[in-house]
């Protein structure tokens, strides 16, 4: 029987054997993979990582569940199980006195919807300051609305700033749909599996800052032009040229321009937009 959930920690437990095999085949584990899963639950995800990759570091934040978790899977010479805030915990320094568990390459996780941004930047960094140490993959079990965004193309619908700032760092590739009916209890959204594969974007923005910048602004009214949205940083006219040098419509809108075409327009930019002397 599945422990209780606590609302505040936005849980709600995997039982579908389907997406769990999904999830597992999407990470793509190797003997020698040291992984991190953030929020393991009942472990339902856990105790198949541990079969199959050399190191598992789980971190959960609630204490009575890591109590019940530190029961059921029992001691496992590849297993470690911390109990803290994964947004807030110093990683690096609880995993210093454990040498086997040291540096995990990859996370496989199904993470709480509600701290999801701040789980992707933490974990990715962001445009301005990427992540010291890229992982190698990303498999995550997220709420279909954000997934449909993380990997959506230019001029689609759901194409927008999370869309620019997170394809900026990494691959990102939509694995499947998973029903609400697929947890227990159900919430109120689907979810979908997500993998995401950090990489340098090439070229990237010579300067990073001033394209964080740039998307936060262009996409701050998705109904106006980019003219319009951008005109603080720099005259219409002068826009339109470098659009137009870059092959995209003048008449375009945050949504339309794809991630190499904003590292694009920022590096045209750079010169334009530096303090003068």
């Amino acid at each position: 029987m599945a422990p209780p959930t606590r609302k505040q920690f936005g849980q709600h437990w995997l039982r579908s054997d389907k997406a769990l095999n999904q999830i597992i085949k999407a990470a793509a584990l190797a003997p020698s993979d040291r992984v991190l899963e953030i929020g393991p639950g009942t472990g339902i995800l856990t105790r198949q990582l541990i079969q199959q990759a050399q190191s598992v570091v789980a971190v959960e934040i609630d204490r009575d569940l890591c109590a019940l978790l530190a029961k059921k899977l029992g001691p496992k010479e590849n297993f470690l199980l911390l109990q803290g805030d994964f947004l807030t915990l110093d990683l690096e320094a609880h995993l210093t006195p454990f040498p086997q568990f040291q540096a995990p390459k990859k996370v496989v996780a199904n993470i709480p919807y509600y701290i999801t941004g701040p789980i992707l930047e933490k974990l990715l960094g962001n445009i301005a300051q990427p992540a010291a140490s890229p992982l190698e993959s990303i498999v995550l079990l997220v709420q279909k609305e954000i997934a449909d965004r993380l990997c959506a193309k230019p001029g689609s619908r759901a194409y927008g700033a999370l869309s620019v700032r997170v394809q900026y760092l990494a691959a990102c590739e939509f694995i499947c749909d998973v029903p609400a009916k697929a947890f227990e209890p159900p919430p109120k959204v689907d979810s979908a599996v997500v993998r995401l594969r950090p990489r340098p974007t090439e070229p990237p923005a010579q300067d990073p800052k001033q394209l964080a910048s740039l998307v936060t602004m262009g996409f701050a009214t998705k109904r106006k032009m980019l003219r319009n949205n951008l005109k603080s940083v720099i005259d219409r006219d002068r826009l339109t040229q470098l659009l137009e040098q870059l092959n995209v419509n003048p008449q375009a809108r945050a949504e339309d321009l794809s991630v190499a075409e904003w590292v694009a327009l920022s590096n045209l930019l750079t010169p334009a937009c530096a303090p003068t002397p």
